[in-house]
């Protein structure tokens, strides 16, 4: 019998470690992240944003990620990224959904509140263990090569999320788990490392809420950051921009090493496996292997 997510999540915290989250647009890239964890033997997420599932199919991959559970017995979960709707977080609920993130940090700190409560509401009462995640702390919102910190994201102390805040957030939500603002944002600068999070700021979110939280926009941070984030309350992690571009360079190898192929399932062989890599690198250090 398969672990429920929340089960995985817990086994995490007391374990120190994080489940990684990775998101897809198609088959490929899911190929990519179940080899890599099956190979490793740990849990994994996959993620799908609103505009990955619409590419893909919202129930299309709530059946691709619950028949693969079932039919080789693995802890593998799927995820509503960012959700900006409770009609969108209702619709992925519906579909089959193992969790999902209402993404409410544009909005004032009572707006959020009052639509994170809707959604944990439907989540409580929708027959299955569905986990809501809120987010306190804007992040940007475009998982893509950057030339510098996204607009709107601001990485001094007094802009990330307040602990105090947080608490009250999670209290007044009942939310599951919390994606806060710690020197995080969407997306991975051209040069390929992000600034440093701040720990002390994720430690003392850990404590006030006592909730899980997810570090959102993994990709371009460094793996001390990983490894003491995770030491101080982050269970999951969040990667998207490095597979993308890791599957566009694969594509690319493919292509051009052969160009009279027109077998999708063969030129496409790399990209899968590109994919694959840095998963395996990334479910590696989360999980100290």
């Amino acid at each position: 019998m398969v672990k429920t997510l929340r089960e995985c999540i817990k086994e995490a915290q007391d374990k120190k470690v994080a489940i990684g989250h990775f998101n897809i647009s198609n088959t490929e890239g899911f190929w990519g992240v179940f080899r890599a964890a099956q190979s490793l033997s740990v849990p994994v997420i996959i993620g799908v944003s609103e505009g990955e599932r619409d590419f893909i199919g919202v129930r299309q991959v709530a059946s691709l990620v619950k028949s693969t559970r079932e039919e080789f017995d693995y802890p593998i979960y799927l995820n509503a990224d960012h959700t900006y709707s409770f009609d969108r977080v209702k619709e992925a609920i519906d579909a089959g959904f193992d969790s999902v993130i209402f993404d409410g940090a544009k909005l004032s700190f009572e707006e959020n509140v009052k639509m994170t409560k809707q959604c944990v509401e439907y989540a409580r009462n929708c027959g299955r263990d569905v986990l809501l995640e809120g987010e306190l702390g804007f992040i940007g919102t475009s998982s893509k090569i950057l030339d510098e910190i996204p607009e709107g994201v601001m990485l001094d102390e007094s802009s990330l999320t307040d602990s105090v805040k947080a608490k009250e957030f999670v209290e007044l939500t009942g939310v599951d788990m919390l994606a806060p603002a710690i020197g995080n944002f969407h997306g991975m600068l051209r040069g390929g490392v992000d600034p440093k999070l701040n720990i002390e700021r994720t430690k003392a979110i850990s404590e006030s809420t006592r909730v899980p939280l997810v570090l959102h926009g993994g990709s371009g941070n460094s793996e001390d950051d990983f490894k003491q984030s995770i030491a101080n309350g982050v269970c999951i992690v969040h990667i998207n921009t490095e597979i993308r571009v890791a599957y566009k360079k694969g594509l690319m190898l493919g292509l051009s090493e052969n160009p009279d192929e027109v077998a999708p399932y063969k030129f496409l062989k790399p990209a899968v496996k590109a994919v694959q890599d840095v998963v395996t690198t990334k479910l590696k250090l989360f999980n100290n292997l």
